[in-house]
């Protein structure tokens, strides 16, 4: 049997599988053909001139500010060579000047990079080296570690912003110290000349829009073409499911270089014609003192963010009461952690699942009523596929599964990227005639909720037993003082691998050990218990917030 024809039977048998679910659903396919002619640009021009767009702890921007902004950064741009498909770095935080830099760098049919800002120069190296920027774009504090790293590449423009620009109050709980101004053209110096956009060059839906290079928690970061579609098509379905609209304030604790931040704080605030309020990066008391101040309604994040307010002694339902919606994605959801915030805020936490590489979010629970939790597992289902795309899971052969199996999550929608850069061998890995391998091992019930078990390469193999980490961290989080947990697999020369889980404490608790080993062994089998339990401060995270489950690994190895 050729290769060509058993990829054909396999699709084949994928559009079957998810057609039988879209059924169960009640699903017809994507009703929103209008998102296929637009491209992120033109959300952006859609909305109101003199509507807000962003809040920066005291200060306003329209979105006439932003547009001409970045209508005379684009005409930097222009000048300096840099135009259609030509990659410009962005290594900001939260502050306005990411949304000009993006704006402008479509608006000459340019292709955003969104870099982590706590990359050190060897990680910006090899990154510039992959994507080989023409423009960079870095806050002032990181000049030493971007500028040694661009001099690999050579880029035609390397500007430097300061985070304390378009604001007045310096909250010095979150905003850097200034120190001396590097030694190079500031970006508001650029913006400031009398440099108007040249004629954009024609953008269509299947342009590159977003260079988003992978987390990296699981291996080499690689970078995800998102298309114009991919921003649009996802942007319009988190609008519509949300609420959001022109009157919405759209919290941002996600980072905006990280794809939840990106896709569905800022290209869904430009679809809904929303304001974005933005604050440097999270900082939980600086996060609670905007709640009251700007009055947000929606917000999205990791658990980590939510944990972290509720650790604010002085948090309130008060604080929260303008949020409509109150969702979470990026790591799995303890269910016990929902059900605390719920009891101190009376607020609900609803749970959603994407990736980068599908532009975000494929799965949203409904904006009410209750979220099932898998009875065998303890797991809080991620929600259902999104209207935008079509979910199945696949066994190990790659054959589709029923309700209640066991297997990786594949997703096919507008959403999903046109591949990863300059890396055919790996998108072809992953991708299969535009159905995208998730690496993520889950399931689905007869009502079509989908349920997440554990990443495939975070399996432990103890004794032969499978053990998910992610079923061990659910019932540590229900001890009693546990603020975050993670489990990892330690080589053992009898068991090939045995189970080790590291803890922190919430403020002012302490962990007893032998305790919390004694709550999982009523819990849990008993090769699926820890054998060693480790407790530190904090445990290792992404920007994004997502605990780093390999750097805890690294550190058993390295012993």
């Amino acid at each position: 049997m050729s290769a060509d024809f058993d990829s054909a039977l396999r699709v084949h048998a994928y559009e079957e599988a998810a057609g039988q679910l879209r059924a169960r659903l009640g699903q017809t396919t994507d009703a929103s053909p209008d998102h296929r002619r637009l491209t992120a640009l033109d959300l952006f021009r859609a909305a109101p001139r003199e509507a807000a767009a962003l809040f920066y702890f005291d200060a306003t921007q329209s979105y006439a500010d932003i547009d001409g902004l970045s209508d005379r950064l684009a005409g930097v741009f222009a000048r300096k060579g840099v135009g259609r498909g030509d990659r410009v770095a962005v290594i900001l935080q939260n502050v306005p000047q990411f949304v000009i830099v993006s704006v402008a760098a479509w608006k000459v049919g340019a292709i955003v990079v969104s870099l982590n800002p706590m990359y050190r120069t060897p990680e910006l190296r090899k990154l510039f080296k992959d994507c080989e920027p023409k423009a960079v774009i870095c806050h002032d504090d990181q000049w030493d570690n971007v500028v040694p790293a661009a001099d690999s590449v050579d880029p035609e423009l390397v500007l430097w912003t300061s985070a304390r620009e378009f604001q007045m109050r310096n909250d010095a709980r979150v905003l850097p110290d200034p120190g001396a101004p590097p030694p190079a053209q500031a970006l508001t110096m650029v913006c400031a000349e009398d440099a108007p956009a040249p004629p954009a060059p024609v953008l269509t839906p299947n342009d590159i829009g977003l260079l988003l290079y992978t987390s990296g928690t699981t291996g080499v970061p690689k970078g995800a073409m998102l298309t114009h579609r991919n921003l649009v098509t996802t942007a319009l379905v988190c609008r519509d499911h949300f609420d959001l609209n022109s009157t919405s304030r759209i919290f941002g604790v996600a980072p905006l270089f990280h794809i939840t931040g990106f896709e569905i704080q800022m290209v869904a605030a430009f679809a809904a014609r929303a304001a974005m309020v933005l604050t440097y990066r999270f900082q939980p008391q600086v996060a609670l003192d905007a709640f009251l101040e700007w009055r947000p309604t929606f917000i999205i994040g990791a658990i980590t963010a939510y944990i972290a307010l509720m650790n604010q002694a002085d948090a309130t339902s008060r604080h929260f009461e303008s949020l409509i919606h109150i969702y979470s994605g990026g790591a799995p959801i303890a269910p016990s952690v929902i059900d605390a915030f719920a009891e101190r805020f009376g607020r609900a936490i609803r749970s959603s699942y994407g990736m980068t590489e599908l532009t975000s979010a494929s799965h949203l629970a409904p904006n009410e009523g209750p979220i099932p939790v898998d009875p065998a597992s303890g797991a809080l289902s991620i929600g259902r596929p999104t209207s935008a795309v079509d979910a199945i899971v696949v066994d190990d052969e790659r054959h589709p599964l029923g309700p209640g199996e066991h297997g990786e999550v594949v997703v096919r929608g507008s959403g999903v990227m046109a591949g990863y850069w300059r890396k055919p061998a790996e998108t072809d890995e992953v991708l299969t005639n535009g159905w995208l391998h998730s690496g993520d091992v889950g399931f689905f019930d007869e009502n079509g909720w989908f349920y997440l078990v554990d990443r495939k390469k975070d399996m432990i193999s103890a004794s032969g037993f499978k053990v998910w980490p992610r079923e061990v961290e659910d019932v540590i989080y229900g001890f009693p003082g546990v603020r975050e947990a993670a489990v990892v697999g330690a080589a053992d020369p009898y068991r090939g691998e045995t189970v080790v889980a590291f803890v922190s404490a919430r403020p002012g608790a302490a962990i007893d050990v032998a305790a919390l080993s004694g709550f999982c062994r009523a819990r849990l089998a008993a090769y699926k218990c820890p054998v060693d339990i480790r407790v530190l401060d904090d445990l290792p995270k992404t920007e994004s917030g997502k605990i780093t489950r390999n750097t805890l690994r690294d550190s058993l190895r390295s012993q």
